[in-house]
């Protein structure tokens, strides 16, 4: 599962007057964000229309992605508009955490939503601009989770063992270990970068110190090959 966060200051939240139902953007449309990623508008129809249908459930309200703990609240209520995916959701009555949370959201002594995530094949292209390669997501495959998070740059990284080793099982080329170090690693564009330049340098050395199958060195090359033209 990956994560994306919007600060505060986008995320335009307005609560009601019972002080316990809230509303915002969670993630907005066409903007260019630290991960090189744009997402384009209706990336979330799919989803949306699952959740309407009964065949995907809302997505949980946890904070900072610990889907460990109990949900401080529901999500009942998303949809689209020009700008990007509006959430809208209630606290839990009688919560001493959902109390918590919401007095540190009307002071704003928290930093953003953060959405939990999923891509499937299809679901992005890679894109040259100026210089960089752009991941343009067209498609969010699944939602299960919005999390309001304390410091975004951090706990946007944060995710359960049982998510990490999904993600790592769907990583089948070089790219791929590249788009997870930033986005489940929380590493920096260029150390993922050098990390995975490094790695294919390691793992195509040829000397005796390491013996690498004739299948899995094919394996290797193809997808070296691959990464270079993403």
């Amino acid at each position: 599962m990956q994560h994306k966060t919007l600060p505060l200051n986008n995320v335009e939240l307005k609560f009601a007057q019972s002080g316990s139902t809230f509303e915002g953007y969670a993630s907005t449309f066409g903007g260019i964000d630290s991960y090189d990623d744009t997402i384009l508008p209706g990336a979330y129809k799919s989803v949306i229309e699952a959740i309407k249908v009964g065949s995907a459930r809302a997505p949980k309200m946890f904070v900072n992605h610990r889907s460990f703990e109990l949900p401080v609240g529901r999500w009942d209520h998303l949809e689209e508009d020009s700008k990007g995916l509006i959430i809208r959701g209630e606290f839990t009555p009688g919560m001493s955490k959902a109390e918590e949370v919401k007095a540190s959201l009307k002071h704003g002594t928290v930093d953003g939503l953060s959405i939990g995530y999923s891509l499937k094949d299809g679901d992005a292209e890679y894109v040259e601009s100026n210089g960089s390669k752009i991941r343009v997501i067209k498609n969010i495959s699944s939602l299960p989770e919005v999390s309001v998070v304390t410091f975004p740059a951090d706990d946007s990284a944060r995710v359960d063992l049982a998510s990490v080793k999904s993600t790592l099982e769907s990583i089948e080329d070089f790219k791929t270990l590249e788009d997870f170090l930033r986005e489940v690693g929380g590493f920096s564009k260029s150390l993922a970068t050098a990390t995975v330049s490094r790695a294919k340098r390691i793992i195509t050395r040829s000397d005796s110190e390491f013996q690498i199958p004739d299948e899995l060195r094919r394996i290797i090359a193809e997808n070296l090959s691959l990464s270079k033209k993403l």
